[in-house]
């Protein structure tokens, strides 16, 4: 299960729930058995993904005894789990998501069965083949569209059977939250990447300019939060608003003090997390607040 990351699955979990949201505002019906399948069929394409990310970082000497990292969160490299059955765990966590929605895909047309094939060949590539994604510089853009973008994008298609591209910019937080994670990641990692000769974002900024950007990013999400509940839900903004300023705002404010750094990795990481549990927490609520108050 550590492989899995369940701490992290917040990056998937919100987008599906998002989707679901988005499509009960719009009028678009989603029972609850096919809502159950699509965030749990989302939850194991994480896992998937977290599980071969460990994998393929172990087997090319990435990640080290030496590095910082909680052990729950370097099981192969403090030996707790075989290499070779980590490798299965992720192919099968993939399998378990393709059999968990395919029922579902099959019956909602060819556009859910694209989106979600194509989600499928991101969870693959991103650690996997000649030349993965979270070697270039794209990482952070790719992880952050994919499970902030795609998944509501393909939970909505599920709901209309068509391509529902207006989904995206109401997503926008959820994207920025998603790839924040990634840039917090790299950042933090920027020397040991350089070391890996990966060419992610951070080796290519450099720490400095990569601050800047992070930084930048984090403004511009905590203003799509504040912004976004009301161009979306109108009034029920306000509360969502309020849950920002009195839960969140605290922790963004964490965010434009990170040093992202090798060491202070483990904590801004964690810092991270909560921004995105609370800040998109309450966007989420929006939502909900403005369809349970009878707003569409």
């Amino acid at each position: 299960m550590h492989l899995a990351a369940p701490h992290t699955w917040i990056a998937s979990v919100y987008p599906a729930l998002f989707g679901e949201l988005y499509c009960l505002q719009q009028g678009y019906a989603l029972p609850l058995p096919t809502a159950l399948c699509l965030v749990t069929a989302c939850i194991c394409m994480q896992a998937s993904v977290n599980t071969l990310n460990d994998y393929f970082d172990f087997i090319n000497g990435t990640d080290t005894a030496d590095d910082f990292l909680e052990k729950s969160d370097a099981v192969l490299v403090h030996g707790s789990f075989p290499v070779k059955q980590a490798l299965y765990l992720g192919i099968a966590y993939l399998f378990a998501a393709a059999l968990i929605v395919f029922p579902v895909l099959i019956t909602a047309g060819p556009i859910p069965l694209i989106i979600g094939a194509t989600g499928a060949l991101a969870v693959c590539t991103y650690s996997g083949g000649r030349l993965p994604i979270s070697y270039l510089p794209l990482g952070e853009l790719i992880s952050g569209l994919t499970m902030g973008g795609l998944i509501p994008l393909g939970v909505v298609a599920v709901a209309s059977q068509s391509f529902h591209a207006a989904v995206l910019p109401a997503a926008l937080p959820l994207i920025l939250g998603i790839g924040l994670i990634m840039l917090t990641n790299n950042t933090c990692d920027l020397e040991k990447d350089e070391q890996a000769c990966r060419r992610t974002l951070p080796v290519l900024l450099g720490r400095k300019k990569a601050l800047t950007l992070y930084r930048g990013c984090v403004v511009l999400w905590f203003s799509t939060l504040c912004l976004l509940p009301f161009w979306y839900t109108h009034a029920w903004g306000i509360g969502s608003l309020l849950l920002l300023i009195v839960f969140a705002r605290p922790a963004f404010r964490r965010l434009l003090r990170f040093t992202l750094t090798a060491p202070q990795r483990v904590a801004e990481m964690k810092g991270i997390v909560l921004a995105n549990l609370l800040g998109n927490g309450a966007y989420l609520i929006s939502f909900a607040a403005a369809i349970t108050g009878g707003f569409s």
